[in-house]
């Protein structure tokens, strides 16, 4: 393990020898949470160096770093989860009775009980989180200031699952457990309050690992679990690190040369910015995030479609139209088209709903008679949806996919050009709550890309 440097939110800066005995510990000048947290890590055989995203902590580098370095080893014993909680064997006994659709309830009952328990071995652990003060979700948001902040976004929707499913998780499955056993729980400690700040929690500093490749077809995604040291690496789309894993241990190894001094960051994976601030609590400032995203709901190509039918028999063959694509499960009422920087996330769905919604009464006719199959090579070629091919669409299609990003452009608070004149204005920008900051990035992230496809097909 190579030399780190741990700097805090408040400036003080911990230099960590290669290898830390566990029998002792350097002496250190740091916060009483970093320094309890650390002691607790080097007993637990994890070397670490500590600085996290959301608590105002993160890492960096004391000496220069090659790619392929190992950072830090976590052994699988330090990682907090369902199955080394001190509460694993309820959790076992009762796993039939705990699934849910996110398939947390297990880590957020471990972690429920692990958190409120003064004797619990992971207290030094949690003494970085004291209170959850520091996480700032747009959950958290009153729904006034999140409607009025991330209109158009997709966060605000995405919100409101969230909040029904957690209600829901609580009342229906927590609940329950909590009553068969009084002698661990107690509801009146572990509130409903205290369960959204623990699945803000998961969703922020979690862990999954991934499956093995031929494993993807056979089972479900593993179980989220809480790495320790791991965990306090930020992220950046343009990241240095990536933690590996293996049967005994996790590592976090450089992936890229590290100067001294400069921040070690993770990658939470190829994350959109909505999905950074619905997820963690923050977004990556423009032109930093390469897997920036835009969404066109699906439902607005039918409906920029049906404007654009000029009589009653053309806006049912838009409706019998979508019935089709719908039945083939290429759109939904709820889906939507991904638009990244260079090219459509979405290709196969958006490209087979323009030709769709474009195609007259007898070529639509013809296409339902086959199925929705054509021996097309030209198609084929054109299903990878490019900047390049977007500009090169038929002129009815860039006409429905104009229509249909102006009519998702509507949906934002205000334009293009006065978010840009916010971020150019750096007093202006600096009066701005953390909050509206974020949310700013968030939106013109957003409307940069949109802007780019109107251009490409106008």
């Amino acid at each position: 393990m190579v030399g780190t440097c741990l700097t805090t939110s408040c400036g003080t800066r911990v230099a960590w020898p290669s290898r830390v005995p566990s029998t002792t510990l350097p002496r250190l000048s740091m916060p009483s949470p970093i320094a309890t947290s650390s002691t607790w890590c080097t007993a637990t055989s994890s070397p670490r160096t500590r600085e996290g995203a959301v608590a105002g902590y993160g890492m960096l580098a004391a000496e220069e770093l090659q790619a392929g370095e190992v950072l830090f080893t976590i052994p699988r014993t330090a990682l907090l989860s369902q199955h080394t909680t001190s509460i694993h064997a309820l959790l076992q006994e009762a796993q039939e009775s705990l699934q849910s659709q996110s398939g947390w309830v297990p880590l957020l009952l471990a972690l429920l009980h692990e958190y409120t328990a003064s004797s619990s071995h992971w207290q030094p652990y949690f003494s970085l989180w004291q209170d959850f003060r520091s996480l700032d979700h747009p959950m958290f948001w009153p729904q006034e200031e999140r409607t009025r902040l991330l209109q158009g976004t997709g966060i605000p929707e995405a919100v409101d699952k969230d909040l029904a499913n957690i209600q829901l998780e609580y009342n229906s499955i927590i609940l329950p457990f909590m009553e068969t056993h009084p002698d661990i729980f107690d509801p009146k400690l572990h509130t409903l309050e205290l369960y959204k700040e623990l699945v803000a929690f998961v969703m922020a500093y979690s862990f999954q690992e991934p499956l093995e490749e031929e494993e993807e077809d056979e089972k479900g995604p593993n179980p989220p679990m809480m790495v320790p040291v791991a965990d306090i690496l930020n992220h950046v789309a343009n990241h240095n690190a990536n933690l590996e894993y293996s049967p005994h241990c996790l590592r976090m190894v450089t992936t890229q040369p590290v100067r001294k001094g400069q921040e070690i960051f993770n990658t939470y994976g190829q994350m959109a910015n909505w999905q950074l601030l619905h997820m963690y609590g923050f977004a990556e400032p423009y032109p930093g995030n390469s897997h920036d995203t835009a969404d066109i709901q699906m439902v607005t190509l039918r409906r920029a479609a049906l404007q654009r039918a000029k009589s009653e028999a053309q806006q049912q063959l838009v409706s019998e139209q979508w019935d089709f694509l719908c039945q083939l499960e290429m759109v939904g009422e709820e889906g939507a088209f991904v638009l990244g920087w260079n090219e459509v996330l979405t290709e196969e769905e958006l490209s087979m709903t323009l030709k769709v919604l474009c195609m007259s009464e007898e070529e639509f006719k013809e296409y339902k008679e086959q199925d929705g199959w054509e021996d097309d090579s030209d198609e084929e070629e054109n299903s990878t949806l490019s900047n390049e091919a977007l500009s090169r669409l038929k002129t009815p299609c860039k006409k429905l996919l104009y229509d249909s990003v102006l009519l998702t452009l509507e949906s934002y608070g205000a334009d293009l050009k006065a978010e840009q004149d916010l971020l150019n204005n750096k007093e202006a920008y600096e009066k701005l709550s953390r909050r509206e900051q974020q949310a700013l990035h968030v939106r013109y992230g957003q409307k940069r890309i949109l802007h780019q496809l109107l251009e490409l097909v106008q």
